[in-house]
């Protein structure tokens, strides 16, 4: 037994403290919860713990190795960044969300079995959700509810999946899956609900700008990179995430070159730099598989940044809005230079973050002769440049002077931006620091003579089209308006679906209620408060119907009952009901 927690656990009940701390009690606790908890990480060795029966089924509620022990270190490390950064927020809510939020990611790195997984899978959503939900305006209200609902339906695919899983295979653990069968195909899906794949990805651009300010520098953290961890976990080697992962890194940068919203460039840059992550995944070797944890582990690090740094711009002028912006520079000089710092990272400038991670990634398809992959990735690599690398500095702080004048951030704002700008400088220059931590053993040397000339030469280019453009005027200009995404799809075809489902299914159900419910049961009811007089009359009706004969079987049915009437009707009634159960026995008899 060793001296320890589980880390999942530290965080969770970590956070019911809250409930009662304000001010810098709990300003103080939040700082110390996460150090406390990444102390007790590092004290647990590599293997699995905390092993439980539930119906049978082994729970382990931490799995160590290599793998999930490198999203452990980050998931702490970022955890401690940021509640510096919020440092001054004294929502409790939103306090408590995070932390709870925090812990689920870890629960999910280091679940063992698929149960325990799922359990802190579905608290991510939850509290992701109140993140959402804690800025309290009209749109962040309705962005929380999308989130909560897709991210539910992807949550019950999953759960599905799981179950039949366990069914076919008799094991909860969890391990490799691959796509063997339908189970693993409604697994693979719920993870990518998660993951922002193509057509599923609106809720990440719908949600993370409307969160707070402090809240989405947790949401770029955490849900992505979990799912990230599951399929490297699950299904490495998987060929339909190379094309996931194609799509993913090339079709967000033409929604970021037109977007007007800054942080919601970000988002779309998000999902850029996961594309990146999945096709490692999906190439499966160890090269690419330890390409895509770095490249995690350090987006992280720089996206966090260029959100603190969009979130201090917000924090101090109210305004997000690139027609809103420009020439603060002059007012927040730090911010402006650790966003630049951010912006060399994701653009994977040498001697930066990005450099030493992306192109592991890029190598690996270049290995596995997958050409198209390469050129796409390629293509990316310069569009990411062009939108967060070059935009979100340019429009934020140079660009036309806006005349917003306004103070530095507050300094515990610059605190967390600094560290996480020294930590992207650091890897980048020290980059077998972070190479020590990867799942396989690599000895990828970054700092080649080719490789350094050919991504200058990229990134040279690119400023120099992103300059030719502006000053030609051909530049998308920066303009207030809605950019239409997949969401239109589900949000005008779901009411259009809802018309038709309605037509159709409630259709049936009318029919059958007024068929099956209300007619039918009257003429039984009818048919048996008389049988004997009833099947005489239709006997009679048929009769005449076949021969013709209507009047003269009209006044014979007339005749016959009113003799069924007065006599027929007893005998009739009681040879049908000895019929009806004589037949009854037999059936029972027969079949029985």
């Amino acid at each position: 037994m060793i001296n320890a927690l589980p880390p999942a656990l530290v965080l969770i009940l970590g956070a019911l403290p809250l409930i009662f701390l304000k001010g810098k009690a709990k300003g103080v606790w939040l700082l110390i919860l996460p150090v406390l908890s990444f102390i007790n990480l590092l004290a647990i060795p590599v293997g699995s713990f905390w092993s439980y029966d539930f119906l049978g089924f082994e729970v382990v509620l931490g799995k160590f190795d290599k793998l999930s022990l490198i999203f452990g270190y980050i998931f702490h490390i970022v955890a401690i960044i940021s509640n510096i950064y919020a440092w001054h927020v004294d929502d409790r809510v939103q306090s408590i969300a995070a932390t709870v939020y925090a812990g689920a990611a870890l629960g999910v790195t280091f679940a063992g079995d698929l149960f325990s997984l799922f359990v802190f899978w579905e608290m991510l959503t939850i509290s992701a959700t109140f993140l959402v939900l804690a800025r309290r305006t009209k749109a962040a209200i309705a962005a929380g509810a999308r989130y909560f609902m897709v991210h539910v339906a992807g949550g019950l695919c999953l759960l599905a999946g799981i179950i039949m899983h366990v069914q076919e295979t008799g094991s909860a653990a969890f391990g490799f899956i691959g796509l063997e069968s339908f189970a693993s195909y409604l697994i693979f899906i719920g993870v990518g609900v998660n993951c922002a794949w193509p057509f599923v990805h609106s809720w990440l651009v719908d949600a993370y700008p409307e969160a707070t300010i402090t809240g989405t520098i947790f949401l770029s953290a955490f849900t992505t990179k979990t799912a990230v961890y599951f399929l490297a976990r699950a299904f490495p080697g998987t060929e339909a995430l190379i094309w996931i992962g194609v799509a993913m890194a090339g079709f967000p940068i033409f929604y970021a070159v037109i977007e007007n919203d800054l942080r919601r460039v970000l988002a779309y840059s998000l999902i850029n730099q996961v594309g990146f992550m999945v096709v490692g995944i999906g190439i499966g070797t160890h090269l690419a598989i330890n390409g895509a944890i770095a490249h995690a582990f350090n987006d992280i690090l720089f996206k966090g940044l260029l959100f603190m740094s969009m979130g201090a711009v917000m924090y101090r002028t109210g305004k997000i809005n690139a027609t809103d912006l420009g020439g603060l520079y002059k007012s927040m000089p730090w911010t402006c230079t650790f966003c630049i710092v951010g912006a060399a990272s994701i653009s994977a400038f040498p001697l930066f973050s990005g450099f030493v991670s992306k192109s592991m990634v890029m190598e690996a398809a270049a290995h596995g002769e997958l050409r198209f992959v390469w050129f796409v990735l390629l293509f990316a690599s310069a569009g990411v440049f062009h939108h967060a690398g070059i935009k979100i500095p340019f429009f934020a702080f140079f660009s036309h002077d806006s005349g917003l004048r306004c103070k530095e951030a507050p300094k515990h704002m610059l605190l967390a931006m600094g560290i996480a700008a020294f930590l992207c400088i650091f890897i980048g220059t020290f980059p077998q620091f972070l190479y020590q931590l990867l799942p396989f053993a690599t000895d990828y040397a970054p700092y080649t003579a080719s490789h350094v000339i050919a991504q200058t030469q990229l990134l040279f280019f690119s400023a120099l089209a992103f300059t030719l453009l502006l000053l030609a005027g051909i530049y998308p200009a920066e303009i207030r308006s809605v950019n239409l995404d997949a969401d239109l799809v589900y949000r005008k075809g779901a009411p259009w679906l809802y018309r038709v489902c309605d037509k159709i299914f409630n259709g049936i159900n009318d029919f059958g209620d007024r068929v099956f419910v209300q007619q039918f049961p009257a003429k039984l009811s009818r048919f048996f408060s008389d049988p004997a007089r009833n099947l005489q009359s239709y006997g009679v009706r048929l009769l005449t119907e076949a021969t013709g004969e209507e009047k003269t079987l009209a006044s014979r049915q007339e005749s016959a009952e009113r003799r069924t009437r007065n006599l027929a009707y007893p005998v009739g009634g009681g040879v049908l009901l000895t019929v009806s159960f004589l037949a009854a026995v037999s059936l029972v008899f027969f079949f029985f």
